[in-house]
């Protein structure tokens, strides 16, 4: 009896240790098309973005939205705030949708 107790608990802890998002955006990113969104304000944008990048600020994030569900969509801002809003809104609205955080910290390609 104490075995397997001592086995659950390993079990529970090695379980609750694991991140969501393992797999590096990267990684990701070599696997299926995907779409990179800046959250930000068009001001923010212009003064630099990841290349390729689409900017819609996270406050247009609606049912409105029309984004390709078959591709990972990417999310980011300046300290990670907005981009958290953004990803839980888009993934409300069924997207694979990913939370890279602050745009100083992503190490891509900037414009």
């Amino acid at each position: 009896m104490k075995k397997l107790l001592v086995l659950l608990i390993f079990i529970i802890i090695l379980g609750g240790c694991g991140k969501k998002e393992e797999v590096s955006y990267k990684e990701l990113m070599n696997t299926k098309e995907y779409i990179i969104l800046d959250v930000r304000t068009k001001e923010e944008y212009e003064s630099g973005h990841i290349k390729d990048a689409l900017n819609i600020p996270y406050d247009t994030i609606n049912e409105s939205i029309n984004l390709d569900k078959n591709k990972n969509i990417f999310v980011y801002c300046r300290s990670g705030s907005r981009s958290k809003t953004a990803y839980e809104k888009l993934k409300k609205l069924g997207y694979s949708v990913y939370d890279l955080g602050a745009f100083s910290s992503i190490d891509l390609p900037k414009e």
